[in-house]
């Protein structure tokens, strides 16, 4: 069930959540710059469009024309523009301080600041990213996609779905993306670019580019669907999932953002589209926004 769309059911264990939430608390948010969340914003982040691992996701949702390509974030770049960040020389076990104290510009809102408390910053948004651009749940790496409450179902005459009062959740998150300096997060990823190849290395990609899998990251976010009717959702063991095939079928990095409910993802996602384009990808090469409709199901 690693890949179902809910937790487990939070109402026999909100205390167990917010205990872990509470080990947890520092949350990652040069992860939001890029994508986003986190650099992370640029999210495009992916935006090179991994294939999902259901054939009738394809199918079932409308894909954009055209998606971004792999290719190199340098060599798309603009030539004009701030003058490069120059920061000082510093190992990748070294560099939390540094990167704090640049990343601080960022935003002006101050739950931003508290997330780059985390340690390992430049190593947490690698993973981070490589988890999102191969749909992967980077849940386990950031705080930030465990706010307070619980996930909540609705129960109805009609069926069981998911409760829009739970998107509200992450609303403190889309607002610290939107409050981003997309040209200075770029101008800060790129003073970084080397540090983060390094842990791009130690990860286990000794020869591959970390850019593209930034742009891939962008892409796949981007692709998620707005999801603004109700999603119906049937009952597992210990946890729901999405009944259409369509939602049940996107990756799970896409089913963590499409959790966050449609406001939210639009807050994102625009962000997402700033960034990479401020990264060097055409706009009319990035997904464009996609709203899906569930089918409707009775029980």
């Amino acid at each position: 069930m690693d890949d179902r769309f809910n937790d487990q059911i939070e109402d026999r264990t909100e205390g167990e959540a917010e205990d872990q939430m509470s080990a947890r608390r520092s949350v990652l948010a040069i992860a939001l710059v890029i994508l986003i969340v986190l650099g992370a914003a640029g999210t495009a982040f992916y935006f090179l469009v991994l294939k999902k691992p259901a054939a009738t996701v394809a199918a079932q949702v409308p894909q954009p024309v055209e998606t971004v390509k792999a290719a190199s974030v340098e060599s798309q770049a603009p030539s004009t523009g701030p003058a490069p960040l120059v920061l000082p020389a510093v190992s990748l076990d070294q560099s939390d301080p540094v990167v704090r104290e640049n990343a601080l510009g960022l935003s002006p809102n101050a739950m931003f600041a508290q997330w780059l408390q985390s340690a390992d910053l430049v190593r947490k948004f690698v993973v981070i990213v490589d988890n999102v651009a191969n749909g992967q749940s980077p849940k386990s790496h950031i705080d930030f996609f465990s706010p307070p409450g619980a996930f909540k179902a609705l129960f109805r005459n009609d069926g069981t779905f998911l409760d829009v009062a739970s998107y509200d959740r992450y609303r403190s998150i889309a607002e610290v993306v939107a409050s981003l300096d997309s040209t200075s997060a770029v101008r800060l990823y790129r003073a970084l670019r080397p540090l983060i190849q390094d842990a791009y290395r130690d990860l286990g990609y000794p020869g591959a580019n970390f850019d593209d899998t930034l742009i891939k990251a962008i892409g796949e976010l981007l692709e998620t669907p707005i999801v603004e009717n109700p999603i119906h959702l049937e009952k597992k063991v210990i946890s729901f999932a999405m009944t259409d095939p369509a939602l049940e079928g996107l990756s799970a990095a896409q089913k963590l953002l499409l959790r966050m409910g449609p406001k939210n993802m639009r807050t994102i996602q625009a962000k997402l589209r700033e960034i990479g384009q401020t990264l060097g990808a055409p706009a009319s090469r990035l997904p464009q926004e996609r709203v899906y409709k569930p089918k409707t199901y009775r029980p």
